[in-house]
């Protein structure tokens, strides 16, 4: 048997935890709620694990949460006949905090009591609720199918360091002793724990038992019948709320939530929340990230990533399948016709949920789900085609007319000016960069609408949508610009005398920037600025370009197309100056490719040629 060994924290947990033992949370009670809803995880992995080895159960056959209290020692410790840890696990899984980011999780702390608890949630640190009442805490386990001799128990003051020692425990899974602080002692009551797991963990599928208070024998203390299998009117508001937390281990409240029965050629049951926050690793789209799996309510996995297409990964609930075999891995799940029907209906079902809040007359909802989510959705426009028409309609953006994100696809038509032919839209890195992009110039004179899209995966994500309801989506920065019947007759007759007229600077400009710049050309864009970038037609925008080399990956050269102001003072001057032409030329490239959001090639030299002419 291994001596015990004092170990340290994860850095920056310990201020983390001292947040936790000062009361961050304004609600005690909670630590209940998540070392049950740990309990009950425990349990649901054994039966899961046990499906492939069943004398993983021992002379155990029964899973089960017990909750005691004893008021002299000042304890309550809740004990569960789950998979249970080893020691190494119980190092690696107690030791570290919020593996999600303990360093971006403390940069997000405001200060604020109620607002740092919401945030919290979203780590997935439950476990370490238990200081919020308790000054120390003791776990002793011991894995399925490991010996007596292999348990293990920790202990922690929350105070940045904890024990680790083997021991012998005749029985499997976890025992989660709290030393109740003085100010906790209110919890030391089997009434005030019987209603804390009533309003908490009812729906629980496992028993929870508590003794008797007339005597040692058990009884159970929750419904234990899994909340999506009873009919939805005799389910309240407030009990889909306890549920969604309790899963997700989340400290707000879901902006939505839909339960249906589907029945046909795949019977299932789904509950799908949609929720208020989204995690800190919301774009890696690598990390597990789905619904619960149970089929016939035996629980078989977490995070069923097949259950739903990963635009949707921030979707939580559950999903009971009456048609899967109880041994279904992750691996059969790919490749299930029943799975993709499942994947299909949800797909539907949460699509329709963001519907019903997109049309609310109090949009709140939507709004406070669009800017948690909206980037992760516009990922369906190139992943789920058979709904891109309904994503479509989901999306919102800011644009020349309004500064909130709000503006639809569908506003932006219905208020198109008559004879405009094309929905246009404009990328940047930024709202500001793009609301003061030179390429702008023209449609604020016409008075013609531009959409802002200011997201990293928006340009990936448009080239998916070339139209929406028969009109053409159209960048500003891509290609010629053709306002068709918005120009009048003199308009373009002039911006064709002036191209003809300056044919030889052109030509000149081309030479002296034939290693940066694809083509030179008079504009039809620009109004006050002297000159802009575009890009062809089917060419890469200089943004993209940039966000695949920013992300480490290849990216063609794109040259980009220089177009320029014929009746701009600095344009004109270069017609004059032939002295200084060559620096000048490079200069307007420079300014239009900064004024685009980029970055000259060679900064020292834009500075020095700058510098030679204000001298």
């Amino acid at each position: 048997m291994t001596q015990k060994q004092t170990l340290s924290f994860q850095a920056e947990v310990a201020q983390l935890l001292h947040l936790v033992t000062h009361s961050l949370y304004s609600n005690k009670e909670i630590f209940l709620r998540e070392l049950v809803s740990n309990a009950s995880d425990a349990c649901d992995k054994l039966r899961f694990e046990a499906l492939n080895d069943n004398a993983l159960y021992g002379d155990q056959p029964n899973l089960e949460i017990r909750v005691g209290f004893d008021a002299e020692a000042k304890t309550i410790t809740i004990t569960d006949t789950g998979i249970g840890l080893s020691q190494a696990e119980a190092i690696a899984n107690l030791g570290t905090i919020a593996k999600s980011g303990t360093r971006e999780f403390m940069q997000k702390l405001s200060g604020d009591q109620k607002q740092d608890a919401q945030l919290i949630g979203q780590f997935g640190v439950g476990f370490y609720s238990a200081f919020i009442v308790a000054d120390k805490v003791t776990v002793e386990s011991r894995r399925a199918g490991l010996p007596a001799e292999e348990g293990v128990r920790w202990v922690s003051t929350g105070t940045g360091d904890f024990e680790v020692e083997a021991i012998t425990r005749a029985e499997r899974g976890t025992s989660v002793t709290l030393h109740l602080r003085e100010d906790a002692a209110e919890f030391l009551s089997a009434w005030r724990l019987k209603a804390i797991v009533a309003k908490y963990s009812d729906h629980i599928s496992l028993p929870i038992l508590m003794k008797k208070e007339d005597g040692d024998e058990w009884e159970r203390v929750n419904q234990a019948s899994a909340l999506w299998t009873r009919p939805k009117k005799d389910i309240t508001d407030e009990q889909y709320r306890e549920f969604y937390k309790a899963i997700s281990h989340d400290w707000e409240a879901p902006l939505a939530w839909s339960h249906n029965r589907v029945e046909g050629a795949t019977d299932y049951t789904q509950l799908l929340f949609l929720p208020a926050k989204a995690p800190l690793d919301i774009w890696n789209r690598d990390k597990a990230a789905g619904v619960k799996l149970y089929v016939k309510r035996v629980f078989i996995m977490d995070d069923a990533q097949a259950l739903l297409p990963t635009y949707l990964r921030f979707v939580r609930g559950v999903i009971d399948s009456a048609d899967l075999p109880l041994n279904v891995s992750r691996e059969l799940l790919q490749e299930s016709r029943d799975v993709k029907a499942i994947r299909e209906g949800s797909a539907k079902r949460v699509l329709a949920m963001l519907e019903d809040l997109a049309k609310d007359e109090d949009q709140s909802k939507y709004d406070a789900f669009y800017a948690e989510f909206g980037a992760v959705l516009k990922e369906g426009l190139g992943e789920d085609f058979g709904n891109q028409e309904r994503i479509a309609k989901l999306l919102r953006f800011a644009s020349t007319q309004s500064d909130a994100v709000n503006v639809s696809l569908a506003d932006y038509k219905a208020r198109m000016k008559e004879g405009q032919a094309a929905i246009y839209y404009i990328t940047g890195d930024t709202a500001a960069a793009a609301r003061n992009s030179p390429q702008l110039e023209i449609f604020r004179k016409k008075g013609i609408e531009v959409l802002f899209m200011t997201d990293r995966v928006d340009e990936w994500a448009l080239s998916h949508l070339n139209e929406f309801d028969g009109t053409p989506l159209q960048s500003v920065a891509r290609g010629q610009v053709d306002l068709g019947q918005l120009q009048d007759e003199a308009e373009k007759k002039a911006a064709e005398e002036a191209a003809e007229t300056f044919k030889p600077l052109l030509e000149k400009l081309k030479a002296a920037l034939k290693d940066k710049a694809q083509d030179v050309r008079v504009t039809t864009r620009l109004v006050d600025s002297p000159a802009c970038l575009v890009v062809g037609e089917d060419a890469m925008s200089l943004q993209l370009a940039r966000i695949l080399k920013q992300a480490g990956q290849k990216a063609p050269e794109v040259k980009p197309i220089l177009e320029v102001n014929a009746s701009h003072a600095l344009v004109k001057k270069l017609e004059s100056d032939t002295a200084h032409f060559d620096d000048l030329a490079h200069i307007l490239f420079d300014q239009a490719l900064l004024a685009e959001g980029g970055l000259p090639e060679d900064p020292a030299a834009y500075v020095k040629r700058v510098n030679a002419l204000l001298a």
